[in-house]
């Protein structure tokens, strides 16, 4: 809780700084969304317009639907609706690259919302992603410390997905080497969808006989997907699996005992502070100036942009509460279906 806490702190910071007079009111903020399947994203956006509203500046948005190609097309229309700056929650972190150049072209500042856009003039805000990912291997390790274990990864196309198995690997890279972990499979999932985690988690039940101990998954809606295929093999519950972003489903079912650990990523926190940042590079505050800043070439091609990580929390049945007691979930949804006293936030 402390360290949740000083997080906090540092979010509020980074918040009232963009919060003074010097900002100009009724800049267009433009959002291009690469879908809206999953839940965190309304999360998401209905921080980034909150943001926008108090201060005085226009939301307008898109939704790529899960289309690189549609997305390119979205961004363009974003501008020529005369966006001062754009969001972008990039479906392709590649393909969106031509998009990217000609808001740069134009004067018009970017900011990659949670994915990795490799462009010198592009903003990156997001959470420690490797963290993330040495989270949900923590939280896995510490139910099953050896035996055969799954990694379904999230989509080739996100950088986020190998940033997370990065820290996973961090994590388990001793036992692995020693042979008291086996990697059984590892799959990307494609669109990170849960349909998708679904078909891989069950091919690799089928090569193994069933013989699966863990399961890393990269987030909520893969972890539910994994699982679907676990309960249809009466597995549901006895073999640990992580997520992130702390979906209320997941959150559900880390109370039922299905899912193990999920990291808690406070979207409300991301989507105001990235609407801040977005308002002040359009009112031409350099990057650098940016609170909280720092220099980061994790990428594929080492491009070095700026950017501020915020801090994650992971969460497993002995702390829902901080979920709860944070306002991001009610407890019914937490607890429904739950057996009073299963777990210490269902009493």
């Amino acid at each position: 809780m402390k360290k949740y806490a000083t997080a906090l702190a540092g979010a509020a910071v980074l918040a009232m700084s963009f919060a003074g007079p010097v900002l100009a009111k009724d800049k267009i903020i433009g959002v291009s969304w690469s879908n809206f399947q999953e839940e965190r994203w309304k999360t998401d956006e209905a921080a980034i317009k909150k943001a926008l509203e108090a201060s005085g500046d226009k939301y307008i948005s898109a939704d790529a639907q899960s289309s690189a190609s549609k997305q390119l097309t979205d961004v363009e229309s974003l501008i020529s609706q005369g966006a001062n700056a754009l969001i972008i929650l990039a479906q392709d972190s590649s393909a969106i690259g031509p998009a990217v150049e000609k808001a740069v072209a134009e004067g018009i500042p970017v900011v990659g919302y949670d994915r990795l856009i490799e462009n010198k003039d592009a903003f990156y805000i997001t959470f420690d992603n490797k963290e993330v990912g040495r989270m949900q291997a923590r939280g896995v390790f510490a139910v099953k410390p050896e035996g055969n274990y799954v990694f379904i990864k999230g989509s080739s196309a996100d950088p986020n997905a190998d940033f997370l198995f990065a820290g996973a690997q961090e994590v388990l890279k001793e036992a692995i080497d020693s042979g008291k972990i086996k990697n059984v499979g590892e799959a990307y999932t494609d669109g990170w969808l849960p349909a998708n985690a679904q078909k891989n988690m069950e091919q690799f039940l089928t090569a193994n006989d069933n013989k699966v101990d863990a399961v890393v998954a990269a987030n909520d809606g893969t972890a539910g997907g994994a699982i679907a295929a676990l309960q249809a093999q009466g597995l549901a519950g006895t073999v640990p699996v992580s997520g992130q972003d702390a979906d209320f489903a997941a959150l559900n079912r880390i109370a039922l005992g299905t899912q193990t650990v999920t990291i808690w990523k406070d979207s409300r926190e991301l989507g105001k502070q990235a609407a801040g940042i977005a308002a002040a590079l359009a009112d031409g505050k350099k990057m650098e100036e940016i609170p909280n800043v720092q220099k980061f070439a994790g990428g594929v091609n080492k491009v070095e942009v700026n950017a501020v990580f915020l801090t994650p929390v992971p969460v497993t049945k002995d702390n829902l509460d901080v979920v709860i007691d944070a306002g991001w979930v009610t407890k019914d949804v937490v607890c429904q279906g739950v057996k009073a006293g299963s777990a210490a936030a269902c009493k």
